[in-house]
């Protein structure tokens, strides 16, 4: 037998010792066998750092009996797949149907004969292995897929900053200090990681701007605005509408990330926490960037100012429980600014300890 059979575990569960040497006499020369003489024991060896390939499992033991440690292997993710095969002297036909319904693979009856056992193992063994395979597959595409989903998203969003008067490295600064608002304000990793994607879609409405207005080096006229404030608009519709998270949540961001807490923003007029959260982040990351850049119609503010501007909006432009979350997270916000300035970055010299004093 082939070394790779060997290192297969296979988990003898009987309450009678005399039925365990039997089942470990006819597959320890094949495959490594671990023993457990009761339901509990069963579970702690199943549920350990090195589970095994597949559980032989009695039906009749005092205390947990079979049906029941089946149900909670099942019911835990890191053993569900784990083939099942009750071997029982119970032999009615509504016997199998239970044993099959809670999950296992198969069945075999007492007194057991060698080759049966040796061959449904065998067999069971492959589909496992076959399922394992496929399951790793479609992992390995998916994460593939959402790699590739993820840098169309980035490059979308690099095409709304080709055309605007920002450089692509405002995408890339807004979209982790978005991250580190979001993590200090609390939301969960997955949360944290779709924001994180879909942040830099935010703008992405500016392509269908004419260059004239969205160029223009002076003040725009009332007319103007009203183009410029449907950007978010044609940003939403532009990433349209999805059952996929993350592209709903960039949909959301890209038409809500210019709405203001106290209602007066656009296009919506949103108020408060009918605002999505995310986009309220997306709002405040967006706005420190923009202040703290320079762009050909300005220069950068000093952060003293920025601070200073940006305090005064909580609770009208911003949503005042971000603000401890922000501060929280300033000095790493500073790190991201400086490590992704651009050539005039403003915050090159400042310290972390100086951001914080500026405040007091």
């Amino acid at each position: 037998m082939t070394q790779e059979l060997l290192q297969r575990t296979i988990l003898l569960v009987d309450d009678v010792a005399d039925n365990i040497d039997i089942l470990n006499e006819v597959l320890s020369p094949h495959y490594r066998t671990r023993v457990a003489l009761s339901g509990e024991k069963a579970l702690k060896i199943a549920f350990s750092a090195t589970p095994p390939d597949l559980i032989l499992l009695d039906i009749m033991m005092p205390g947990m009996d079979g049906y029941a440690v089946c149900e909670a292997l099942k019911r835990n993710p890191d053993t569900r797949a784990i083939p099942v095969i009750f071997i029982t002297a119970m032999s009615e036909m509504e016997d199998e149907r239970h044993g099959l319904e809670l999950g296992a693979v198969d069945y075999i009856t007492k007194p057991i004969s060698p080759p049966i056992v040796l061959a449904r193992v065998r067999t069971h063994l492959a589909l496992y292995d076959q399922n394992r395979e496929l399951a790793r597959q479609v992992h390995a595409k998916t994460a593939e897929l959402r790699r590739t989903r993820q840098q169309i998203i980035h490059r979308l969003g690099r095409a709304a900053e080709f055309r605007d008067n920002e450089t692509g490295n405002h995408i890339i600064r807004m979209s982790h200090f978005s991250r580190l608002i979001a993590e200090a304000a609390g939301l969960g990793e997955r949360s944290v990681d779709i924001l994180f994607n879909a942040a830099p879609m935010h703008d992405v409405g500016k392509i269908g701007i004419p260059d004239s207005i969205l160029l223009k080096a002076g003040p725009l006229n009332e007319q103007e605005w009203v183009t410029m404030r449907g950007h978010p608009q044609i940003g939403a519709d532009i990433i349209g509408q999805h059952s996929d998270e993350l592209l709903q949540a960039a949909s959301t961001i890209a038409l809500c990330h210019h709405e203001k807490w106290d209602g007066s923003g656009y296009p919506q007029g949103l108020k408060g926490e009918d605002i999505p959260l995310m986009a309220r982040i997306v709002a405040l990351a967006d706005v420190f960037d923009a202040l703290t850049s320079a762009r050909p119609y300005k220069a950068p503010w000093p952060l003293e100012q920025v601070l200073e501007y940006i305090d005064g909006q909580f609770g009208l432009h911003f949503d005042p429980a971000l603000r401890k979350p922000f501060y929280q997270v300033l000095p790493q916000i500073i790190d991201i600014h400086d490590q992704f300035a651009d050539r005039h970055g403003a915050l090159e010299d400042l310290q972390p300890a100086e951001a914080h004093g500026a405040l007091s």
